[in-house]
């Protein structure tokens, strides 16, 4: 993907059909194994495994590249729903399937958000919350970034944070000169629940004692004017 098509989705889009087919022919709830008794997981047989880890939640996978002249309303609509899963092969199958983050567009974003919570602060489980940033330089971060996402993504799945239920979604963008990733939460006025899951990031992410994550509150991003609330950071 280009700069050039700031509008077109990752070329390596999810097919929805190939998931559905794959998931009927490898797996059996009932019968997780094969005529010769041999269980098969997608670690030893991407193609042909027959047997599925469910997660603790369904999560879906979001996607937009709203161009320079963006507004709400433009921004809703070019804001597209990829895929849904609920299990670690499906999820494996996603992430092997879509452009990894160094490919896409500046101005493009992943969201990684629970089933049924829309990346956005309007939305009921975000509008009371807040997000965990950490912007990393593009010129020095290069292919890097996949490895920082993909461990985002793997805690947020894989439930590894103390306060895994206050945890909304991730994003990862895109920008000309840095990279962002940002750790979406229901809350903002619990302190001792953000610092707890700033910190577990930090640490999930490999950051060093002098690399930064702020924390910042929606509401402070919705109103205009100065910030409402103190920002912190870890």
């Amino acid at each position: 993907m280009t700069d050039n098509n700031e509008n077109v989705v990752p070329a390596e889009e999810v097919n929805h059909e190939d998931f559905e087919d794959a998931e009927n022919e490898n797996v059996s709830t009932a019968f997780p194994f094969d005529n010769d008794g041999e269980m098969r997981t997608v670690f030893s047989d991407p193609v042909n495994f027959n047997v599925k880890h469910p997660l603790f939640n369904a999560w879906t996978l979001w996607f937009d590249n709203p161009g320079k002249k963006a507004n709400t309303a433009s921004w809703s609509q070019n804001l597209k729903e990829l895929i849904t899963f609920d299990s670690v092969e499906e999820f494996w199958g996603v992430y092997n399937n879509v452009a990894k983050a160094s490919d896409l567009a500046s101005g493009s974003n992943y969201h990684l958000f629970k089933k049924g919570i829309k990346p956005m602060w309007e939305d009921p489980e975000n509008e009371l919350g807040g997000k965990w940033v950490i912007q990393f330089p593009r010129n020095k971060t290069g292919e890097d970034i996949n490895t920082l996402w993909l461990y985002t993504m793997l805690a947020c799945i894989g439930e590894g944070f103390d306060y895994a239920d206050e945890v909304c979604g991730a994003v990862v963008s895109v920008r000309k000169i840095f990279y962002r990733i940002s750790l979406w939460t229901r809350t903002s006025n619990n302190r001792e629940i953000c610092e707890t899951l700033g910190r577990q990031l930090k640490q999930t992410l490999g950051l060093t004692p002098v690399q930064q994550l702020e924390f910042q509150p929606h509401s402070d991003a919705i109103k205009s004017g100065g910030h409402n609330k103190e920002h912190f950071f870890v």
